[in-house]
């Protein structure tokens, strides 16, 4: 079997926004210009206290003109900072969310066009946390903490070279004290935080998995009292997540005794400024700005450290979401995962933004006859490598022609027919409608083609018109009442409170198995395939809604290609030709 990639349930943080850069470079003018207007209000801020220290020295010298100018300067350094500081916050904020919209949006097109083997690979509550949760998280850091991040690096920066101006020996001092201390304390911090970040994001999806599972499971669990044991399951991945988050919780402690050594640096400012200020080696004034811009580095340190928690998890989050989106993109090479390798990256993002009609470029342009023979020709199959569920099974259907295919659990019937409309890609051997492979037909050629009725129809919070019109084309009401008509099922919509209107919360906890089926039907009806696939259409189905089941098949088989996979005697033997399979082979075709 071809290897199919996964997902990293805790992916390499590293480049991580060097990775991301190709999914933000369209808005790269919207981001020059948010930084440029978030580092002049920066620097507003910067200079408040040279002014002050300014204004000082002009105290000391009595200079009353000199003094007034000063505050003048502050309170027009306090306008444009305020003014600045706003217009930056909007600027990052639609910038920000722009992004978030763009990489929410791609990866629910990659999702909807990744293959069915990774979907069934990997767990839907972690895919779920990818798409929603943590792009959540990152929308709301774009809006609270991206705009505090860069303030905060611009104070660190515009800081050091205000001090640097003023006295090169206080910020020698300053740089020997303070970085060498800090630096430490960040790397301890790094050292720990990562792996104990990116373990609670894996924990919290795993959580979601279960819980999803469980709630999906709910009728199996308490009718064969396993809830007692999926109860304690959940207890036990959610005291995995606790104490996950308890490590990041730690990690954030470390972080805490940046405060301890801004209090030793601003105690030997202090002693090392006075003595320099009693020699007369710097004013008074360039002490007070020393000990007023320390003050604000210091600040500067601080938030940082409270917004480091938050920047870490929103990396971690955002280096999982990309892990999905490079998983899914089905066009990087050999290279996929490579931080340093954007170039690809780049390449499948423009891939990916071009429109959905495009995708015919991908292949040659093959229109296929409106009924057309099917054919499975010599096709390996395996979920697990070196365990085949198909072996080189070979079969041909005739347009038009109804077959029934029937075996034991387990004998491949469900893969077949899932190979055989195109959602699984055979190992090796060809699937074929018309004599074109069916990986290379478009996605609109395929779907119009053939048509699974699988065995859970899907639905939707929404009403019966809703949930049949879920086809291509969006087809309308006086549509939809036709294709009912046709099927001879106007009498089972009007049993409805609403008929067409009627709302179902939810799906199928409003419909029966079989009139879920009945929707299946309609849908096919609406899309007239050449080659309908039904799926034990006719399992465990109240006599009543079998009977009508079997009649709008019998109405749809009609000059198309039938295939069934049931268990029920009647259906079988309501078809004329019938093929067995077991172990993944044909044992016997019939007549």
């Amino acid at each position: 079997m071809a290897e199919q990639q996964r997902l990293t349930a805790t992916p390499d943080q590293r480049a991580v926004l060097r990775r991301a850069w190709p999914h933000m470079r369209d808005h790269k003018r919207g981001i020059v210009t948010a930084l440029g207007c978030s580092a002049a209000a920066t620097l507003t801020a910067v200079a408040v206290p040279a002014v002050i220290g300014a204004g000082v020295d002009q105290l000391l010298e009595r200079d009353r003109a000199g003094l007034m100018t000063a505050v003048a300067v502050l309170a027009a350094l306090a306008v444009a900072r305020l003014v600045l500081f706003r217009q930056a916050e909007l600027l990052l904020t639609t910038v920000g969310e722009r992004v978030v919209r763009r990489l929410r949006d791609l990866a629910v097109k990659r999702l909807s066009r990744a293959p069915l083997r990774f979907l069934e690979a990997h767990p839907s509550g972690d895919l779920l946390r990818r798409t929603t949760t943590e792009i959540a998280d990152l929308a709301n850091f774009v809006r609270g903490q991206l705009p505090d991040v860069l303030t905060v690096a611009g104070y660190l920066l515009f800081t050091t070279v205000l001090l640097l101006t003023y006295s090169p020996l206080l910020t020698l001092v300053l740089l020997v004290v303070f970085v060498p201390a800090i630096v430490c304390v960040l790397r301890l911090f790094k050292r720990v935080a990562n792996p104990a970040f990116a373990a609670e994001a894996a924990a919290a999806g795993t959580v979601a998995t279960t819980y999803r599972e469980l709630v999906q499971s709910r009728e199996m669990l308490q009718t064969s009292g396993g809830v007692g044991f999926w109860r304690q399951r959940f207890l036990e991945d959610s005291e995995h997540r606790y104490r996950s988050a308890r490590r990041s919780q730690r990690s954030l402690f470390v972080i805490s005794l940046s405060r301890v050594v801004q209090g030793v640096t601003t105690a030997v400012l202090l002693l090392v400024g006075g003595w320099l200020a009693d020699e007369g080696t710097i004013s008074v004034g360039a002490v007070v700005v020393f000990v007023l811009a320390t003050r604000q580095l210091f600040d500067s340190a601080t938030q940082a450290s409270n917004l480091v928690g938050q920047l870490q998890l929103t990396l971690v989050g955002l280096a999982r979401l990309l892990d999905l989106l490079d998983v899914t993109s089905g066009r990087l090479g050999a290279d996929d995962g490579d931080p340093a390798n954007t170039d690809q990256a780049d390449k499948a993002y423009e891939a990916d933004e071009a429109d959905e009609a495009d995708d015919a470029s991908t292949h040659k342009e093959f229109v296929t006859a409106a009924r057309g023979p099917l054919e499975v020709h010599d096709v390996h199959y395996s979920y697990v490598t070196a365990t085949e569920v198909l072996h080189g099974l070979s079969l041909r259907i005739a347009p038009g022609e109804r077959i029934g295919l029937v075996g034991p659990t387990g004998a491949g019937k469900t893969t077949l027919a899932k190979l055989v409309t195109g959602l699984y890609t055979p190992d090796s051997g060809s699937v074929s409608y018309d004599g074109v492979d069916l990986r290379d037909l478009t996605p609109r050629e395929l779907r119009t083609r053939v048509v699974l009725v699988p065995q859970r129809v899907h639905m939707i919070d929404g009403t019966v018109l809703e949930n049949l019109g879920l086809v291509p084309g969006n087809p309308d009401e006086d549509r939809v009442r036709t294709a009912v008509a046709h099927l001879g099922l106007t009498d089972w919509v009007a049993g409805l409170d609403e008929g067409l209107h009627t709302r179902l919360g939810g799906g199928e906890g409003m419909l029966s198995a079989g009139e879920l089926q009945l929707v299946g039907l309609v849908r096919a009806a609406l899309v007239d395939p050449a080659v309908l696939v039904l799926d034990e259409a006719t399992a465990d189905i109240d006599p009543e809604t079998a009977h009508r089941l079997e009649a709008a098949i019998d109405t749809l088989r009609a000059d198309r290609t039938l295939i069934v996979i049931a268990h029920r005697e009647s259906t079988i033997a309501r078809l004329p030709r019938v093929v067995r399979l077991d172990e993944g082979s044909v044992l016997v075709r019939s007549p």
